[in-house]
């Protein structure tokens, strides 16, 4: 690893705390072992699973002490043995767990200066694309990928996307229009539907207007969504479900609104309707090769402009990791909040 130093910066999560707590440390620089990659972090992006990691409430806990951030971009430098497609120099979008996160329980760690992955887990930029805009793409342009997949959204039908300004949802927006689908977004704000609608949506409508069902309604003619790509959870799943078609189906995304839904067994019954499961860890151990190449054509398209991320709303530096997470997690903010570590380096392979 030459001109690596010995040492970095690392933010370090030593203790489960709602809401979590970090302490900016000096830290061993990682050295890969054979079959992982080390990089300099360049743009580590705030999403909503790295509260929940760092806080001990995601599904899989690390062992304490770890260095949290899932999802980076940044340039190789240095590549442990038996490593083929990268090298030193090598600019990357870096996003999900080392290894198998149950038997290992390390991650990423992209808060800190420098982190390690599985070449698995990485992917070349393409040429030209900012770095920054790199550490926004892959997560969730592949979650959403992966779940609209699931779901099995074809071109003509209805599309609705909850949270639609916010990572993923933004990236469903932009999905369901290159399938063809017509796309209905939901979202909380003046500002965050306009950024939907800069995504391509057909019309957006506000999620906190009292006659939101009758919104929908009128929008679909009476017959209802045929596909619901839900990020948020709490009230705004059962609100949606109702408001399927027959045949329809809810994409179980996430929970960003912090409760878990449960919908009624009849809702299902009488609409004929499937609520389906879309977890992307679950799909990259499950259906390894379609995520495989769906990482290389969705930066493919990235790298030729048809897709995009969702503006960049604040930066913050590492040491201020607290108040970025507590900004992201507000669900106030318009565009997305990102750590900025490194600087843009000239070499590019």
């Amino acid at each position: 690893m030459t001109d690596v130093p010995a040492t970095m910066r690392a933010a370090v999560v030593r203790r489960w705390a709602s809401p979590p707590c970090f302490a900016i440390e000096q830290v061993p620089t990682p050295v890969p072992s054979p079959g992982e990659l080390v990089f300099r972090v360049h743009t580590a992006a705030i999403n909503f699973g790295d509260t929940l990691i760092a806080s001990g409430g995601y599904q899989v806990r690390p062992d304490l002490p770890f260095v949290a951030g899932t999802e980076a971009s940044g340039t190789v430098v240095a590549v442990g043995e038996g490593v083929s497609g990268f090298a030193p120099g090598d600019r990357i979008a870096a996003c999900g767990f080392v290894g198998d996160a149950r038997a290992d329980r390390r991650i990423v760690g992209a808060f800190a200066e420098y982190a390690m992955v599985k070449p698995a887990n990485a992917v070349h930029l393409a040429g030209g694309v900012p770095l920054e805009q790199g550490a926004l793409f892959r997560s969730n342009m592949e979650t959403s990928a992966f779940a609209l997949y699931k779901g099995r959204l074809q071109a003509g039908e209805t599309l609705l996307v909850l949270g639609a300004s916010g990572g993923t949802g933004h990236a469903a927006v932009q999905l369901g229009k290159l399938a063809g689908a017509r796309v209905i977004a939901s979202a909380s704000s003046e500002a965050k539907r306009a950024i939907a609608l800069a995504a391509g949506a057909d019309v957006a409508i506000d999620s906190g207007d009292p006659e939101w069902r009758g919104r929908v309604d009128a929008l679909t003619g009476g017959r209802g969504l045929d596909v619901v790509y839900d990020p948020v959870g709490g009230l705004a799943t059962e609100r949606a479900f109702r408001a399927l078609a027959w045949d329809g189906r809810l994409l179980v995304v996430g929970f960003a609104a912090g409760a878990i839904p449960s919908i009624p067994a009849n809702l299902p019954l009488l609409k004929g309707a499937s609520l389906i499961g879309a977890n992307l860890l679950q799909g990259l151990k499950y259906e390894p090769e379609h995520c495989a190449r769906e990482a290389v054509r969705l930066m493919d398209l990235f790298g030729q402009g048809r897709l995009s991320v969702p503006p960049v709303a604040r930066r913050y530096p590492l040491e201020e990791l607290d108040a970025a997470l507590a900004d992201s997690a507000s669900g106030r903010t318009a565009g997305r909040v990102v750590i900025t570590i490194g600087e843009e380096r000239e070499a590019v392979r």
